[in-house]
């Protein structure tokens, strides 16, 4: 119980001594607030530090959705003599921010360690402590109602200080992931909210808070119209050692806006449709290993059934490690998502025994992707599926390697769901797309678009843009690129010609992809 109520309310308290630390730093970079806001205070740590960093702030505000936490704030303020601190029990989600700043006068700062925990976390314990749920994030059809919709209680704390605030003069400072930095500077930056001079600094969540995860303190200020949208990465509470500075190249954050904007020539069009690989979400009753001629399920269990639907399989660890000899198998119930998997049963009795025996498992698959989809289905599954060669990346590691995966004992190799990879007709095709992709230019490509502290750097979305067509003039071998990439695997495109005028006509049409470099 306790527990569940500390992932709740997001109450890892933020030690006194890095309360201390931020606020200083504040303070002798220039910040001096005329009002101070800490809108999730705690015990607080940070009301406490501000008395001490800012004495001539007028006044300062704390508010917690715990009682006890603000009678705490209440006596560590009364210790540091902060006669101007007004602390309340207050629930973020009913406060009109607009409005209460709005009450303030002079310069504001905000504060703060909002709640490091999801809404969907917050779901499952039954709590009511959430927004309004809106799809604030503009999600749109699949992505609105999976993982791609779900987000740090944070990152709408942030975003609702960083709308309230923007038009007038202020400064958000804030102890966030670093995913959650970004995307409210995203926001910030799309929504072309009146905010610059930002920039990320690094903490050490694990001594800090006994979390592994990235994390910064994360500086926005607002109330400055017409700001470069790009923030600087800094290894500690400092300006020194600057580690690489970020910024929105169209609609997307880039992880190295200088780097980008050095090869952002590459930022295409994608001539190949890249492919996530087989989602089953039951791996103990879904995978197997081939020992003494039988296979062998995560159960520990001796299964004897049909190869018709069992297909070498390959997994991200394996790609990230170069690992292309496949040592499990992987059952695929269907060749298209709209395949009744009551075939199996025709087809391969033992199999659909297997399955049913099983049932337990499949039934209670918990994902949305499987409702109102035939009994036993899987994910991630096309002609593509079963191309006889791929070049394939994992999503999860940090290398950016790319390999080829052909066929095994006469069947294509599978890839699982955290794999990506692109079909391709032969053995010479998959090889000189590998090239392209491993090549230097296309690897600095890609570390200057991926953040490597992100649960999946690389994703489908940034392989998109990279246009294997303008790689390969880059490496000297565009003739071998119009033979293969005008053809692309067999795939349903367009002509290269018309892929190369609509290439140029991004080129030198978009204004979007114009990014001021950063000093």
């Amino acid at each position: 119980m306790i527990a569940s109520k500390k992932i709740e309310f997001g109450d890892f308290q933020t030690p006194s001594n890095l309360a201390r630390e931020i606020a200083a730093f504040l303070r002798d970079n220039g910040e001096t607030p005329d009002v101070i806001v800490e809108p999730t205070c705690g015990r607080g740590s940070f009301v406490g530090a501000a008395i001490a960093a800012f004495p001539k702030a007028r006044a300062i505000y704390g508010f917690d959705i715990n009682p006890q936490h603000v009678r705490e704030a209440e006596d560590a303020a009364c210790r540091d003599g902060g006669r101007k601190a007004h602390l309340e029990c207050r629930n973020f989600f009913h406060v009109d921010w607009g409005q209460f700043f709005s009450t303030l006068g002079g310069t504001v700062l905000v504060i703060g360690n909002p709640p490091w925990v999801t809404n969907s976390a917050l779901g499952s314990l039954g709590s009511d402590n959430l927004p309004k749920k809106t799809n604030f994030q503009g999600r749109k059809g699949f992505a609105a109602k999976t993982g791609k919709a779900n987000f740090d209680i944070s990152e709408w704390m942030l975003l609702r200080h960083l709308d309230a605030l923007h038009r007038r003069a202020g400064c958000v400072a804030m102890l966030c992931k670093t995913a959650i930095a970004r995307k409210a500077l995203r926001h910030a930056w799309l929504n072309r909210l009146n905010v610059g001079r930002c920039s990320l600094h690094l903490i050490d969540a694990q001594r800090h808070f006994g979390a592994s995860v990235d994390a910064c303190l994360l500086i926005v200020h607002t109330g400055m119209p017409g700001s470069t949208a790009a923030a600087c990465v800094y290894p500690d509470l400092s300006f020194n050692g600057r580690i690489t500075t970020i910024g929105l190249a169209g609609k997307e954050l880039v992880a190295d806006i200088d780097e980008y904007l050095r090869l952002r020539d590459i930022d295409g069009i994608p001539y190949y449709t890249w492919r996530s690989g087989v989602k089953h979400d039951a791996a103990a009753v879904m995978e197997f290993r081939h020992e003494n001629g039988h296979f062998t399920n995560g159960q520990q269990e001796e299964c004897r059934f049909e190869t018709t639907y069992l297909f070498p399989l390959l997994k991200s660890s394996d790609i990230a490690n170069g690992r292309m000899t496949p040592v499990k198998y992987i059952l695929v119930t269907q060749r298209k998502p709209s395949d009744d998997t009551a075939e199996v049963k025709k087809i391969a009795p033992k199999t659909w025994t297997y399955l049913t025996a099983h049932a337990g498992v499949l039934d209670q698959r918990r994902s949305i992707i499987y409702q109102k989809r035939p009994r036993f289905s899987v994910f991630g599954v096309g002609d593509y599926t079963f191309s006889p060669w791929k070049v394939a990346i994992s999503g999860l590691y940090k290398n950016c390697r790319f390999d080829v995966a052909g066929e095994h004992h006469g069947k294509p190799i599978v890839l699982d769901d955290t794999c990506y990879f692109i079909p391709c007709a032969s053995e010479k095709e998959a090889r000189f797309v590998c090239e392209l992709l491993n090549s230097d230019v296309c690897q600095r490509f890609l570390r200057s678009l991926a953040f490597f502290d992100a649960k999946r750097p690389i994703t489908i979305d940034i392989l998109n843009r990279i246009d294997l067509r303008r790689v390969a003039e880059h490496v000297n071998r565009a003739t071998e690129a119009r033979r293969f990439l005008s053809a692309a695997a067999g795939e349903d495109k367009q002509p290269l010609l018309v892929f190369e005028k609509k290439a140029e006509y991004r080129t030198k049409g978009s204004s979007a992809r114009r990014v001021p470099r950063r000093r």
